[in-house]
């Protein structure tokens, strides 16, 4: 291999010898922001003249921050990081690309992980029992019921791919275990006879891998269509981004928490925007920043928009690693590294080169919700009683909803009221906050203050806890807050992604028909990350996110639309009014339970033998095989039709003529609007099949869950309740007008309408196309509907990748046009032309009306690199990727 700049040199740390690619054999590194050092290392130790050069390496020492991104270079993360939603179709994918290599006169052996992927089964699990001490063991036995074939399948993935370890259910929430667990920080590796050591790196099947970065690990979101070919050893291919730096000062105040901290930030990032760049946290509140406040900040960087948001490595990472049970000799490692890097930071570090910069004085955070529907929509707790009657105004008239209620129902034997901006759910979710001690005890010690008063959790409110891993329950055992916050209703309900999946399970039948019958806009309050609109639950219209200790008192108040400063949250036994101050702790109770509570034991004893599983799964009998034997009557796994067909030649790629379009869609159309994860209404496609295939509905699990099932996936696709297809107005779900007939349908029976007639479609959308979560399904299924192109005003960076790596056109509005502004209704028939095999820039779209008239217009190719080309002449990067493995 090459090794133009001799960075090639040895470290000795803890009586070992590692080679490791000095950076500063490189000019200019030194001025370089952490996340850029990182990469340019990965470029350092993979130099090989071809997918590698030294004119890649170069650029970096003549980085220009302010440059518009153009410079593409192939980057290997060390490791690949999956749960099971995206998980699951990702090993069906590689079982199926090697029946396909069989098929091609190949070894299907080939078809391996060729770095460590590590799976974690955490997003199964549905809260369909909550406040009483049985809801875990419940929860746990039902989600084994459901989900047998999938964990049997993820079972002979473990046997048959090497490298592919899984972490098997109820042990805890991915980003939590990567965090406490799994990340290496520095990773060591041997290598023909030689141990190296590198920046622990990796790309994960879930938006909120960027957790990882509040430990210093470079980590973001990909789809499970790339993290296969990174499996695979494909390099990722990527712009070198600009950087944000975000200056952190002060210091938070009393009574304010993490998780106002990172609304805050949320907020101000998505102000200034920053999708598709790095944001590198700096700056002297670094040096007291707890490693779970980083954690919980890095976690949504999806929400504020960003690639990654970057913490860097320094005495608190290392004792952070020392807490959660780390070997002393990793340790040393890191400690070694970083300063032989020149990233180890102190309060004397240099500032490096950004691109832009933002600061926060943390002494300016105020206590915050975000809601009713997007994370970014911060709200300080003081303007929540003016804010709700506004929010809920709009939302009412912008869903023509009647004002029907109050409703009384009765609950327990107790008659009880319900009207808009009740609460219904009150959640503390694994994915954000759970990581974090400061916050997650002070939910306890709110919850035991109100105990001790004699309060509860409204009647009608659905409560549940789930903890981001075991070590959260021991900690919260030992400081004796269990049983508090049991008080109050909030039971573990399972380790895993709950709530803010949509994995809530039903609400009590008095509270669901009194939403039904009344039209109640009813009320969520999580401490998750997302809250859009259809994700939480489908009978709740409005979802906000807040810290831990205010999901509790949320809950005892049962209402939305109050100021917990100035109203009451209820009374006590004696009719007194209670506070929100009467159950805040302060910050010294706070920190003397995270001292006397918080131990490395906690974390010893949670990771013990994290891959042996309960009773259940070391009971579950997994085939031996290097192919997988698909189960006729599965209606769980099945082989998907993406290699049907294929051949070893790449046919040339056609202009598209003759296209439908299948929606017309909004701004900010979510995964979740594409491909929704909840639950399947028997009424719909998906519904319809499983009971064709004896499916009864208290079986149908998930959405989620069914995603080793393109039979599912596809009659799934479009058909969350609150999409809105401008085709067919006055109509939410998956609806759409065939065309040129006009006869409304569901989109899943009009796609298959279209084949059978053998028309492509297109889709047609709005700003933000495809924000929220990494979810390939969301380009699988348009892709199995044949969907051929979609045009936008604008994507999300990984569904636009997800787009081409299913073979799918992503174009793009020119600036200031949009399908309202063309005046296109979607009646029309619609011309791509130019692609010139797919390296066209820019295509001419004609789109044609019943009367004849035609309107063109210019779009823009996101097809954004000339890796990216390839991907999209082949088919898809699996196709690529699967003859590239064959020859």
């Amino acid at each position: 291999m090459p090794n133009s700049f001799n960075a090639k040199t040895a470290l000795h740390a803890a009586g070992q010898d590692y080679e490791i690619f000095k950076l500063d054999a490189v000019p200019n590194s030194a001025r370089l922001p952490y996340s850029l050092k990182i990469l340019l290392e990965n470029l350092l130790r993979n130099e090989d003249g071809v997918t590698v050069t030294r004119q890649d390496i170069e650029f970096f020492s003549q980085w220009n921050p302010q440059a518009e991104p153009d410079k593409e270079i192939q980057y290997r993360p060390a490791r690949v990081l999956m749960q099971d939603f995206t998980g699951v179709p990702a090993v069906v994918d590689l079982a199926a690309m090697r029946d396909a290599m069989v098929a091609l006169g190949g070894d299907p052996r080939k078809i391996n992980p060729l770095q460590p992927a590590e799976l974690v089964i955490d997003h199964s699990v549905q809260v369909d029992h909550f406040g009483s001490n049985e809801a875990f063991a419940l929860n746990a036995e039902l989600e084994f019921q459901r989900n047998q074939e999938r964990y049997k399948f993820l079972k002979w993935g473990q046997k048959a791919l090497d490298g592919f370890k899984v972490v098997p259910p109820d042990t805890g929430i991915v980003h939590q275990i990567n965090v406490e667990y799994l990340a290496r920080v520095v990773f060591p590796n041997a290598l023909d006879g030689v141990t190296q050591a590198y920046f622990d790196t990796c790309v994960g099947t879930d938006s909120h891998t960027t957790m990882i970065n509040g430990i210093g690990v470079l980590g973001w979101g990909v789809g499970g269509i790339e993290a296969e070919a990174s499996m695979l050893g494909q390099p990722v291919s990527m712009l070198v981004p600009k950087v944000v730096g975000f200056k952190l000062t002060g210091t938070l105040k009393e009574g304010v928490t993490a998780t106002d901290l990172v609304l805050t930030i949320v907020d101000q990032l998505r102000k200034h925007g920053v999708v598709g760049k790095f944001v590198e946290f700096y700056g002297p509140a670094i040096a007291t920043l707890p490693m779970g406040e980083r954690t919980t900040i890095a976690n949504m960087g999806p929400e504020y928009g960003a690639t990654c948001g970057l913490f860097p490595i320094d005495q608190i990472t290392l004792d952070y690693l020392r807490l959660t049970g780390r070997d002393e000799a990793q340790i040393a490692l890191v400690e070694a590294y970083c300063k032989a890097q020149g990233v180890w930071h102190t309060a004397e570090a240099a500032e490096a080169d950004y691109s832009e910069t933002l600061e926060l004085d943390l002494g300016d955070v105020a206590p915050s919700l975000a809601g009713p529907k997007r994370p970014q929509d911060r709200v300080t707790l003081t303007d929540m009683a003016s804010h709700f009657p506004v929010a809920l105004a709009s939302l009412k008239q912008e869903r023509g909803i009647p004002d029907k209620g109050p409703a009384k129902t009765i609950i327990d034997g107790q008659t009880v009221e319900l009207s808009d901006g009740s609460i219904v759910v009150a959640a503390i979710t694994s994915c954000t906050n759970t990581s974090n001690p400061s916050v997650m005890l002070a939910a306890g010690l709110v919850a035991k203050k109100a105990a001790a008063l004699g309060l509860n959790a409204a009647p009608w409110v659905k409560t549940s806890l789930g903890p981001g891993s075991m070590a959260v329950t021991r900690y919260l055992d030992r400081a004796g807050l269990t049983e508090p916050l049991k008080a109050l209703g909030f039971h573990n309900v399972g380790y895993g992604c709950t709530v803010c999946i949509g994995n809530t399970g039903p609400l009590p039948a008095p509270v669901s028909q009194a939403i039904a019958e009344y039209d109640l806009c009813a009320v969520s309050i999580l401490s998750g990350n997302r809250n859009f609109e259809g994700r939480v639950h489908a009978e709740v219209r409005m979802n906000y996110l807040a810290s831990p200790p205010l999901v509790v008192a949320y809950a005892i108040a049962g209402r939305i639309d109050i100021d917990p400063y100035q109203d009451p949250l209820t009374t006590d036994a004696s009719g007194q009014p209670v506070y929100l101050k009467d159950i805040w702790p302060t910050q010294d109770e706070v920190n003397r339970a995270i001292a006397e509570n918080v131990t490395v034991d906690e974390f010893t004893s949670a990771y013990a033998d994290v891959y042996a599983g309960d009773a259940h799964w070391q009971s579950l009998d997994a085939p031996d095989t290097q192919t997988y034997d698909w189960p006729a009557d599965s209606t769980y796994i099945r082989n998907p039709p993406y290699f049907d067909g294929m051949t070893m030649e790449v046919a040339p790629v056609a202009d598209i003529a003759g296209a439908r379009c299948l929606a017309v869609l909004g701004d900010s159309i979510t995964t979740d609007h594409i491909s929704p994860a909840g639950s399947i209404k028997p009424n719909s496609p998906a519904g319809k099949y499983l009971i064709e295939k004896g499916v009864e509905p208290k079986d149908f699990n998930s959405l989620g869950s069914r995603r080793g099932n393109h039979e599912v996936m596809m009659r799934g696709t479009f058909a969350n309740i609150r999409l809105r297809n401008l085709m067919a107005p006055g109509t939410e779900g998956g609806v759409t007008l065939h065309q040129p007939s006009g006869e409304p349908m569901s989109i899943y029976d009009a796609a298959m309408r279209y084949e059978s007639e053998g028309t492509p479609v297109i889709v047609l959308a709005g700003k933000e196309y495809g924000s929220g979560s990494s979810r390939d399904w969301a380009a699988k299924g348009p892709r199995l509907l044949g969907v051929r192109a979609v045009i936008a005003e604008s994507y999300e960076r990984i569904h636009r990748s997800n787009l081409v790596g299913m073979g799918i056109l992503p174009l793009e509005f020119v600036k200031g046009e949009n399908a309202q502004s063309l005046g296109l209704t979607g009646a029309e028939t619609f011309e791509i032309v130019g692609l010139n095999n797919g390296e066209a820039k820019q295509v001419e779209v004609r789109a044609t009306a019943a009367d004849g008239s035609v309107k063109s217009f210019t779009a823009k190719v996101r097809i954004d690199t000339p890796n990216e080309v390839d991907y999209y002449r082949n088919g898809g990067i699996l196709h690529y990727v699967l003859r590239k493995l064959a020859t």
